[in-house]
């Protein structure tokens, strides 16, 4: 499969489910040969104990005639994204274009009901491991093989592009600071010509959110008797197309530091849903929740 990232070497961090599937997908469509990280295997899931895989992704990206190395990596551990970023370093002759730090896994842990001086203390610092240490160790270990190119583009995926409040103290704080994050990296690798942006979906339609609301992806729409904002939701390529644009844009380094969001990426650049809609959380949100999401 050829496109505009023909040639390019991305990994996604997180590509077991789904944004970082979706986004491992759509940059595969576009061309990029696409290492496909997480925790589940077919031989070992994670304690998120759902059935999807790491090498169902790879599957996928296969059978649409994309190209997936998928390998079972615990961002956690420094030791194993050692051992990922030396393998990408040897099969890819040192190239390495772009990297998506999707890892997540903190949503089961989150006590929305909660202030944090009630949360789980235990629960609340694995939601800041998860959520942010993982994408520093990645970086860390990763960006290397793009300075000693002087190119490269790292998106961290996050929830929102403001400084709202997110509900709760632990989520909020691995949400917004990977935005941070993102900011700090740009300044830092700026001389070194490596783009580094946040990009937020708007209400994403994941396997788990069709699950929660008693759905499939074939008849979403009547997730809304449940969650009328459902509605207003959109599928995970739609963020995956946004990142795609992205590590397609040659002058992304403009948007370096940025915090972005689908709504605003999809106007920009004009790609759609997989219906061809262009779904705004934003402007639904204000009109129907009073909430600026950025």
């Amino acid at each position: 499969m050829t496109g505009p990232l023909d040639g390019k070497v991305a990994l996604v961090a997180g590509a077991t489910r789904g944004a970082g599937r979706a986004i491992a997908l759509e940059l595969a469509l576009a061309g990029a040969k696409v290492y496909a990280t997480g925790r589940s295997t077919r031989l070992s899931p994670s304690p998120m104990a759902r059935p999807e895989t790491i090498e169902e992704t790879a599957d996928i990206i296969a059978a649409a005639g994309g190209r997936a190395v998928a390998m079972r990596v615990d961002h956690t551990q420094p030791a194993e994204v050692a051992a990922l970023v030396q393998r990408i370093a040897k099969d890819e002759d040192g190239r390495f274009d772009i990297l998506v730090n999707d890892i997540w896994g903190g949503d089961d842990l989150t006590e929305w009901e909660k202030p944090f001086h009630e949360h789980s203390l235990e629960a609340g610092l694995r939601i800041i491991e998860l959520g942010m240490t993982t994408h520093i160790i990645t970086s860390r270990l990763a960006v290397p093989l793009m300075v000693a190119r002087k190119a490269g583009l790292i998106v961290e995926i996050t929830d929102g592009i403001t400084d709202r409040y997110r509900g709760s103290l632990f989520y909020d704080l691995a949400k917004a600071g990977v935005i941070r994050f993102a900011k700090a990296q740009a300044e830092e690798l700026r001389v070194h010509g490596i783009a580094a942006v946040a990009v937020s979906p708007g209400f994403l339609r994941s396997e788990a959110m069709l699950e929660r609301l008693g759905v499939t992806e074939a008849n979403w729409r009547d997730g809304a008797k449940v969650d009328p904002h459902f509605a207003a939701s959109e599928t995970p390529r739609y963020l995956g197309r946004a990142v795609a644009a992205l590590a397609a844009d040659p002058e992304v380094m403009k948007r370096s530091g940025a915090a972005l969001a689908t709504w605003n990426l999809a106007k920009e650049y004009g790609f759609t849903d997989l219906d061809g809609s262009q779904p705004d959380w934003r402007a639904h949100a204000l009109e129907t929740l009073g909430i600026d999401f950025g």
